[in-house]
C-alpha cells in the first residue's frame, strides 16, 4: 500500500500523498475499526474476483481533464484520438504515451486504466506487476467510496495475472497478499502469503509494512510496534515512524509515541503533516 524516502531529508511525493491520504481518510486516533470488524471480518466496499470491475476511461478522462490545464487537456485529446483511431495492433504505442502522460500529471486512475491495456496486449510479468502497483496507487489515493472497490478489484487481478506467469515473484504474491488484506477476500488468507513473503525475504519492506499497518488496524498494537521497529532498523521512513506513533499511542506510551511522531515529521518534512503531528505532540503532553 506507501513509497520509501530516497534519503534522511527528501522523501517521495508518492509517499507523501499515501500517507496524508491515508491520514485524512482513515480515523486518525487509532487507526481502528471497532472490536466488532476485527481481522475475520469482511472489509468494507469488498468485492470478489467474480464480479468485474467497470470504470468508464472515457469518464474517467473527463474527469481528470477538468483538473489540469487546457493545453494539457489538448495533448491528451490529441493523443486519445490518436488510440481511438488507431488499428487494434498500434493501439499500445499510444497506450504507453497516454499512462506516462497521466502519470506526469500525477492522474493515477487513467494512467492505471492504460497500463492495463498494454498488460493485456503485451502480457508479461513486468506489465502485470507495474499496473497493479498503479491500480494500488489510486485505491490509496482516491476518496471516492465508490471507485475504490472497483480500483482494488483490478488490483487484485492485475497481480492474480502476473502470479500465473511467475509464481515465485515475492512482488506478484506480496501484491496479491495486500489487495486480499485489504478486501478482496478473507483478510488472513491474505495475511498467510505475505507471512509467506517475509519468512523467504525477511526484509522486504513492502510486505513488512502491509502486516503492520494491518496489526494496527485490527488493534494488534504490540505486533505492529515490533514490526515497525524492525521495518525502521532495514529503512527508517516517515509513514514507518508514524505507524509506530500511532501504536505506541494506543498503548499508553506516551513519551515513545511522542519521538516517533517527531522522527515522522524530521524525514517527510512535509507542511501538512508537520502541522497534523505539532498538534498530536500538543495532544499528547497535555495527558502526560
Amino acid at each position: 500500500m506507501l513509497n520509501s524516502i530516497r534519503s534522511k531529508q527528501i522523501i517521495t511525493i508518492g509517499a507523501i500523498v499515501l500517507l496524508i491520504g491515508f491520514l485524512f481518510t482513515r480515523d486518525i486516533k487509532g487507526l481502528v475499526k471497532p472490536k466488532e470488524d476485527k481481522a475475520s471480518a469482511p472489509a468494507a466496499g469488498q468485492m470478489t474476483t467474480d464480479q468485474p470491475a467497470l470504470i468508464n476511461l472515457a469518464e474517467v478522462s473527463a474527469t481528470a481533464k477538468n483538473t489540469i490545464n487546457a493545453s494539457l487537456a489538448a495533448e491528451i485529446n490529441l493523443l486519445e484520438n490518436d488510440f481511438n483511431a488507431a488499428a487494434e495492433n498500434d493501439k499500445t504505442a499510444f497506450a504507453k504515451q497516454l499512462a506516462q502522460k497521466w502519470d506526469d500529471l500525477e492522474q493515477t486512475v487513467p494512467s492505471a486504466l492504460y497500463l492495463e491495456i498494454i498488460a493485456s496486449k503485451e502480457q508479461n510479468l513486468n506489465n502485470w506487476l507495474v499496473t497493479g502497483d498503479k491500480f494500488m496507487k489510486a485505491f490509496d489515493n482516491t476518496r471516492d467510496s465508490i471507485l475504490q472497490p472497483a480500483l482494488l478489484q483490478k488490483a487484485n487481478v492485475a497481480y492474480t495475472n502476473a502470479m500465473r506467469i511467475d509464481s515465485t515473484s515475492s512482488d506478484a504474491k506480496t501484491g496479491l497478499g495486500i489487495t486480499i488484506v485489504d478486501g478482496m477476500g478473507m483478510p488472513m488468507q491474505g495475511i498467510a502469503m505475505l507471512m509467506d513473503v517475509v519468512k523467504k525475504d525477511p526484509k522486504n519492506l513492502k510486505a513488512n509494512m502491509s502486516l503492520g499497518t494491518f496489526a494496527i488496524k485490527s488493534g494488534q498494537f504490540d505486533k505492529a510496534i515490533v514490526r515497525f521497529t524492525d521495518i525502521i532498523a532495514i529503512k527508517p521512513s516517515p509513514d514507518a515512524y508514524f505507524y509506530l506513533a500511532t501504536a505506541y499511542e494506543n498503548m499508553g506510551k506516551t513519551t515513545e509515541a511522542i519521538d516517533a511522531y517527531k522522527n515522522s515529521k524530521k524525514l517527510a518534512a512535509n507542511a501538512t503533516l508537520s502541522k497534523f503531528i505539532d498538534d498530536k505532540v500538543i495532544e499528547l503532553q497535555r495527558k502526560k
